[in-house]
């Protein structure tokens, strides 16, 4: 039986899609697709998840890459992502049952800079778990079993009561590597809620 439930941020707790955290900050169509391009670039951000670049770094390098009348946008947009990721629907609400009506222990896991984890306390969603776990402050990323083998030594876990929720596949094979138990989130509360009942105990 599933007595503890961890749960990934990005695209399962939140919406992490570059135009809700830009396009706020930007108008010009041209514009924002150059900003969605250089400031989303994917070799910035997986690098951050994993502690191996600063967010100073980042900046400067999108600096050289941006017109500079797009300077200011820039940095209002970086510096300002964390506060704009709107929650996906249903998932605080499903946090929140399983918690109380099952008596589940809940946790947060999360490849993710430390530019974020800096401020994580700021945002509401945060303070549904019982403890956040987040890449690039620990050194370790999913899904690499160490930082799997981390937080069920941290927080007391057996791994055989325990359930890993993601939307990326390669991260939730790495979970079930160590014998957790994997659920890759398509986006859709509903049936994730029907699964933890099934497997908690609980009917719903």
């Amino acid at each position: 039986m599933i007595k503890n439930v961890i749960f990934d941020f990005g695209q399962v707790m939140i919406q992490y899609k570059p135009h809700l955290m830009a396009d706020k900050y930007i108008t010009d169509d041209r514009d924002r697709e150059l900003i969605y391009e250089v400031v989303f670039d994917r070799a910035y951000w997986d690098p951050l998840d994993d502690g191996s670049i600063t967010d100073e770094q980042i900046v400067a390098d999108c600096r050289r890459r941006l017109p500079e009348r797009l300077h200011g946008e820039l940095e209002r947009i970086y510096y300002n992502w964390v506060y704009n990721l709107p929650e996906m629907p249903g998932m605080n609400q499903l946090v929140s049952d399983i918690r109380r009506e099952l008596g589940v222990r809940v946790f947060l896991l999360s490849n993710i800079s430390s530019y974020f984890a800096e401020r994580a306390d700021e945002l509401p969603v945060t303070h549904l778990f019982e403890r956040c776990f987040y890449s690039s402050p620990l050194g370790m990323i999913k899904p690499n079993a160490e930082i799997f083998e981390y937080v069920l030594a941290e927080c007391g876990l057996d791994r055989s009561e325990t359930l890993f929720v993601d939307d990326s596949e390669k991260n939730v094979r790495g979970a079930e590597r160590v014998g957790i138990r994997g659920y890759i989130f398509d986006g859709d509360a509903d049936a994730l809620r029907r699964y933890i009942y099934s497997v908690a105990g609980g009917e719903r």
